[in-house]
């Protein structure tokens, strides 16, 4: 394993950003071990809903973790509002740094990850494969 301290910045797309950074490093499988930061907006996807949410204004990311591969990722995150209001859920592509995002990535050059169906969640679903 090896890991990857990034600082991404204000336009950025966060889950885009961090799939980019796998890509450019040649790996096919990787973990946020944690991430904070804010965003506007946040993208969220809570949990057994089909659509996303966007809490109004910025937000303040609390935590974010999941596993990131070249087929797609699984990110959860948390946030809160100026009220300390706190939401979770996975988080989507659109969710755009504010000011920052500091996050630790988890490079694991000796896996790949790919999303294939599974028959019994009726999802894509985390495959790994040692390389």
């Amino acid at each position: 394993m090896k890991t990857l301290p990034l600082r991404l910045v204000p336009g950025a797309d966060l889950r885009r950003e961090l799939e980019a950074a796998l890509a450019a490093h040649g790996v096919e499988a990787g973990f946020v071990l944690q991430g904070i930061g804010s965003l506007q907006p946040a993208v969220l996807r809570l949990a057994g809903a089909e659509a996303t949410v966007s809490p109004a204004g910025s937000v303040e990311l609390l935590t974010l973790a999941g596993s990131v591969g070249p087929g797609g990722s699984h990110l959860h995150a948390s946030v809160s509002d100026a009220a300390g209001r706190v939401l979770g859920g996975h988080l989507g592509y659109g969710s755009v740094v504010h000011t920052t995002a500091e996050v630790l990535l988890a490079l694991l050059p000796d896996w790949a990850f790919s999303r294939e169906p599974d028959a019994t969640t009726g999802y894509a679903e985390l495959v790994v494969r040692q390389r």
